[in-house]
């Protein structure tokens, strides 16, 4: 199955996180350990459609590692893998 997100949404592979702490202490899923997330840019829409009929640039690009909000899009699995779906809006920032 191939995900083509429209408008101004991207496709993200979060990077899981840690579970274990430096001190060995093993963490549960119900801890909620940020309210951001990493993770790679797999597919970027064409971007929002503005009045003009042009399109707004995308500032992402698929194969950035970004940092999105937590509770941001929704979760799409395909397969085995866990995706999320998220506007560009929701990326707070891009990891060079």
């Amino acid at each position: 199955m191939n995900i083509k997100p429209l408008g101004d949404r991207v496709l993200v592979k979060p990077i899981k996180e840690e579970e274990v702490t430096a001190s060995g202490i093993l963490l549960p899923e119900t801890v909620d350990k940020e309210k951001k997330m990493e993770g790679e840019v797999v597919a970027v829409g064409p971007g929002k459609l503005l009045e003009n009929g042009s399109r707004a640039i995308m500032e992402v690009k698929v194969g950035d590692k970004v940092i999105f909000e937590k509770w941001g899009g929704e979760e799409v699995k395909v397969g085995k893998e866990e995706y999320k779906i998220l506007s560009v809006e929701k990326i707070l920032a891009v990891v060079e």
